[in-house]
């Protein structure tokens, strides 16, 4: 296992992290199983633990809580708040007033007294970065957050971010979680130029497309995925862009055949080559899938392989793009741009 400072923050975390979006209802992984995919996680030299408070309504914290006891202190651990928590209009956002609560929520169900790392889910266009950043201050200050930082926001936003806590003298963001796989590379264009430029630690999701570059979605091949079933349109490849995908899927398993290596090798040591991200999660909901996906902990392309991807997807190109989390409201409500 490779080992990076996250950000500037001299914390040292593993280029491989373990995302908990699968543990509960929304992977059908129970307790025993997600027990089990922590310790191998552990075993295996990953020290980074990502979760949200959304995933499964608080069960994925639950779960991690459980998974974790007794050894809180060789983890740095990571959750999300933001995401809408029921119907309840003020229980989602980044107002001071939700993200005061849904910490304590958050804490109780990691049965834990402090997160090292709270993230703010998805940018809230409702609240002010003053009034967002400085209740995370405070948090900080209480010694509830050690750092906090930012999921899939657009990179103005994550400028204009740095700068509020400039001028309102008041903590940063350290760190960015966005999207970002061989085949969404549109980050390249802008969010990572920016986390360079301010030192932000980057833990991208999504590294093996939802698993389109887990080998389990091929031509001629009916779709084995956990997606399929509940996005059904984004394995449809009578649609175009899943077309593309699929084409470029293929075109990438030659290039891991050649190499010598699985596509998951491939997906992964793809994304950890690029030197502004920190650590790639993955998400396994199975033993199997997690043993798969750390065969990739040391996988270290060679700069043939990386011109290979890139004669197949260009940099900076998503072939999804109607898959992208940090579309500015306006673009996709009408009404806000209309007068």
């Amino acid at each position: 296992m490779q080992y990076r400072i996250l950000g500037r923050t001299g914390v040292q975390v593993s280029s491989l992290a373990l995302g908990a979006m699968n543990f509960g209802a929304i992977g059908r992984t129970g307790q025993d199983e997600a027990t089990a995919l922590v310790d191998a996680a552990l075993d295996a030299g990953i020290n980074l633990i990502d979760t949200a408070d959304m995933y499964g309504a608080g069960e994925s914290e639950e779960m991690v809580g459980k998974a974790i006891a007794g050894r809180r202190d060789d983890i740095v651990l990571a959750t999300k708040a933001g995401m809408p928590m029921g119907d309840e209009r003020n229980h989602r956002g980044s107002s001071r007033r939700w993200l005061v609560t849904e910490l304590e929520n958050s804490l109780r169900r990691l049965g834990v007294d402090h997160v090292d790392l709270y993230q703010i889910h998805r940018w809230d266009p409702d609240t002010s970065d003053e009034e967002t950043l400085s209740a995370l201050t405070d948090l900080q200050r209480a010694g509830k957050i050690r750092y906090f930082g930012s999921s899939t926001f657009p990179a103005y936003r994550v400028v204009q971010a740095q700068w509020a806590a400039r001028e309102h003298r008041l903590s940063r963001y350290v760190t960015e979680q966005p999207s970002y796989s061989i085949l969404q590379r549109g980050i390249e264009s802008h969010v990572l130029p920016v986390a360079e430029e301010y030192g932000l630690g980057v833990l991208v999701w999504s590294p093996l497309a939802s698993g389109w570059l887990s080998g389990a979605v091929r031509e001629g091949r009916e779709v084995a995925t956990n997606r399929s079933a509940f996005m059904p349109e984004r394995f449809d490849t009578a649609i175009p862009a899943n077309r593309a995908r699929l084409d470029a899927v293929e075109r990438l398993a030659e290039v891991a055949d050649q190499a010598g290596l699985t596509l998951i090798q491939l997906a992964l040591g793809f994304v950890t080559a690029h030197p502004a991200v920190t650590s790639a999660l993955v998400g396994p909901r199975t033993l199997d899938h997690l043993r798969d996906q750390l065969a990739a902990a040391d996988t270290v392309l060679t700069p043939d392989v990386l011109d290979a991807i890139d004669a197949i997807v260009a940099p900076g190109t998503d072939l999804a793009p109607q898959e992208k989390y940090d579309t500015p409201p306006a673009l996709l409500d009408p009404a806000l741009r209309r007068r």
